[in-house]
C-alpha cells in the first residue's frame, strides 16, 4: 500500500482535488497478489480548467514521474474539471479485464 499512498499524497498536494480516487488494479493482472504496479486514478480538480486531456495527463505524469520510472507499470487516468465530473454524473467506466502477460487469449 506504500506506492498507492505516495500517489495519493502527491496528487493531493499538487492538484488539491475536489475528488480523488486511486485504485490498485494490480490484482487484475499477471502479477503477485501484493503488487502495486497497475493503478486507475480519478482526479477532479480546478487545476485542469482550460487544459486538454493530453495536457492534464502530462501534468499527472510529471507529478508521478518517480513512481512511473520505478514500480508503476500502468496508469489509467481519468482527469476532469468539476463541471465535467458533474456532467459524467460522478462516474467513470471500469477498466477492462487484462488479457496480456501469461493470461490465455480469450478471443
Amino acid at each position: 500500500m506504500i506506492i498507492q499512498q505516495q500517489i495519493e499524497q502527491q496528487l493531493q498536494s499538487s492538484f488539491a482535488p475536489a475528488f480523488l480516487e486511486v485504485f490498485n488494479e494490480s490484482h487484475m493482472h499477471s502479477v503477485s497478489a501484493d503488487s502495486e504496479t497497475h493503478f486507475r486514478v480519478v482526479v477532479v480538480s480546478s487545476s485542469f480548467d482550460g487544459f486538454s486531456r493530453v495536457a492534464r495527463h502530462q501534468q499527472v505524469y510529471a507529478v508521478l514521474a518517480p513512481q512511473l520510472a520505478g514500480p508503476v507499470h500502468a496508469l489509467a487516468l481519468h482527469t476532469h474539471t468539476a463541471v465535467e465530473w458533474e456532467q459524467r454524473e460522478q462516474a467513470v467506466h471500469a477498466s477492462p479485464k487484462c488479457l496480456g502477460g501469461s493470461k490465455p487469449d480469450q478471443t
